[in-house]
């Protein structure tokens, strides 16, 4: 730093701002100090900088499923919202392994990175140390409820409320669910997103049929595909399918293709979460979306004031989202 402002002509602290951007530099002063580091190929030393303030820089988003394209969309979202914040981002995959998010937890408290941005999606995924003092900065984005920490969330329950009214106001009766909880590990998201669809029949009177509900655990277009196919082996067709995420919809999508099933002529089908296969398929996808650069902000903003703060007040935040109606369901 001494070479740059000897450089420059400017002194060491001016160098600092410069390179931090938190204190106003002329822009003659600035251009100088960054020709100079560009000539001299300056890199901050980001391990002596976490010596002397006790942070690394750097934040853990970990995610269930890398593979998916909703999580390929967060983590893009994520990155981008994290640089406003001067952040590098490791990602991390869970798999909704207790072992991997326990281990993150760990890093955040020996201060391997500066807080964590976690999406566990059964309750007993991780577990947080008695003295909330000791608890590491960390945001939670999925929806399993808990006290302890904040959260940013778009209302799992709610929204299948309202794609299932949709569906319903169409003029669909019996509609079919993909993605309802069965197995060893019943996440959270499968139990409110299907409560959520339950109500919505209840408020409509339509009477429950627990046959129009189609359990999958993995939740990708091959989950879909398969989970549908057998369905309709040993059962008829429904009005329509609301599948709990655009990735298994797409599989439903290519499996009526295969069927020589028309949607929606012969069957509407809706998702969720909004990714961009989902708007370019064949036909687009009526789904469930929300602002996902905002959900990022909001989720990295309260970890910015957590990681400051320890002892603020925990808060849980839902992101507005909308039903967005497109060409894969119809009215009848």
């Amino acid at each position: 730093m001494k070479d740059v402002a000897a450089l420059a002509g400017v002194s060491p602290k001016t160098v600092s701002n410069v390179i931090n951007g938190v204190v106003f530099v002329r822009p003659e002063t600035k251009e100088r100090v960054e020709k100079a580091l560009a000539q001299l190929d300056y890199v901050p030393n980001f391990s002596a900088r976490g010596l002397r303030n006790g942070r690394s820089g750097v934040i853990a988003l970990a995610l269930p499923d890398l593979a998916t394209a909703y999580s390929a969309e967060t983590a893009h979202h994520f990155v981008e919202a994290a640089h406003a914040h001067g952040w590098g981002v490791q990602i991390e995959e869970t798999g909704a392994e207790p072992a991997r998010e326990q281990e993150l937890v760990s890093r955040a408290r020996a201060s391997m990175v500066d807080g964590l941005v976690l999406n566990p999606v059964v309750s007993d995924e991780f577990a947080l140390p008695d003295d909330p003092l000791q608890v590491p900065p960390a945001v939670l984005i999925g929806e399993v409820p808990q006290s302890r920490l904040d959260q940013v969330r778009v209302n799992p329950e709610l929204a299948a409320y309202d794609m299932t009214t949709l569906l319903i106001a169409g003029g669909h009766r019996r509609i079919a669910v993909v993605g309802t909880p069965m197995g060893r590990q019943q996440t959270f998201t499968s139990r409110l997103r299907t409560a959520g669809f339950r109500r919505a029949l209840e408020d409509a009177g339509i009477p429950h049929d627990h046959r129009l509900e189609i359990g999958c655990e993995d939740w990708s277009p091959r989950g879909g595909f398969h989970a549908v196919d057998a369905y309709l082996d040993h059962e008829r067709m429904p009005d329509a399918f609301f599948c709990f995420t655009d990735s298994l919809a797409i599989g439903v999508l290519s499996l009526l293709w295969r069927r020589g099933v028309q949607v929606p002529q012969g069957v509407s089908v809706a998702g969720f979460d909004d990714v961009a296969h989902g708007e370019f398929a064949t036909p687009p996808l009526t789904t469930v979306t929300w602002d996902k650069r905002a959900f990022a902000e909001a989720a990295l903003d309260r970890l910015a004031r957590r990681i400051t703060d320890r002892a603020a007040p925990v808060s849980v935040l839902d992101i507005p989202h909308t039903v967005v109606e497109r060409e894969s369901t119809r009215r009848v």
